[in-house]
């Protein structure tokens, strides 16, 4: 019960920086979503550790492992433009393996910097 208000309480702080996120973009009239910024801002606390990865790590990982279900709405909305993919279906094929692709090479490389940084600092600090 304690771990489920706990969760609940983090994805409620994590709604909160989104909507930080959206009230930055609307002051300053950025035309980058407020989504990014509110990622930017949650990415900037924890990497400076004014935020504390334990406050948010139950929220985002009950929210990663619900991730597919976000998606459903948006390729139901993309069924809607056939009509702009029309004629176009042979080309998205390989548009989508090269950026499936270049995103789990992006994705290696990070993981594999980040561990070897983290293991480095281990080594360092002990």
């Amino acid at each position: 019960m304690v771990k489920i208000v706990i969760g609940t309480l983090q994805v409620l702080l994590l709604y909160a920086i989104y909507l930080v996120g959206i009230g930055i973009q609307n002051v300053f009239n950025l035309p980058i979503p407020g989504s990014i910024i509110g990622m930017l801002v949650l990415f900037s606390l924890l990497v400076t550790n004014l935020f504390p990865l334990k406050w948010v790590q139950e929220g985002c990982q009950f929210l990663l492992a619900h991730l597919p279900l976000f998606f459903i709405p948006v390729t139901v909305g993309v069924m809607e433009f056939g009509h702009v993919f029309q004629g176009r279906g042979l080309l998205l094929i390989p548009v989508v393996i090269l950026s499936t692709l270049l995103v789990m090479v992006f994705s290696a490389k990070l993981l594999t910097w980040l561990k070897f940084r983290e293991i480095r600092k281990d080594q360092h600090g002990s």
